[in-house]
């Protein structure tokens, strides 16, 4: 569908369970209005959820999804990120957080790092 924008999703370890009620909760909005991009493991339980939504899945992230979603940020094509990083966990993919962080900021796009922000970010996207 054209005009769609393009939303990143990421959710590390044992943040997945979260993002596929996110994802569940804000079907309708995301179906109708974005096309998804997501790490591997993380858009296959984003389709579980919610199987109407367009989902490319791409490398786990440790396998190089995370890079692929920061080269779509970095060329312009994703506009949004919701990455939901496991706090509780050891971080062995810590630099990719971070490398996926400082391009959101330095490109400017729109970022979610938790469940309350992401619904906040969706709603004022699609207000």
């Amino acid at each position: 569908m054209a005009g769609r924008k393009c939303l990143a999703l990421i959710a590390h370890d044992q943040k997945k369970d979260d993002m596929a009620a996110f994802a569940r909760r804000n079907e309708a909005i995301l179906a109708a209005n974005w096309r998804i991009v997501a790490t591997g493991t993380t858009g296959g339980r984003v389709l579980e959820a919610a199987p109407s939504l367009d989902v490319t899945r791409l490398k786990s992230g440790p396998l190089g999804g995370d890079q692929q979603i920061g080269a779509l940020i970095a060329t312009g094509e994703a506009d949004a990120l919701i990455f939901f990083v496991d706090p509780l966990t050891p971080m062995p993919h810590d630099v990719d957080v971070k490398a996926l962080m400082r391009l959101a900021i330095v490109y400017d796009i729109p970022m979610a790092l938790n469940e309350a922000t992401a619904d906040r970010l969706i709603a004022d996207l699609h207000a």
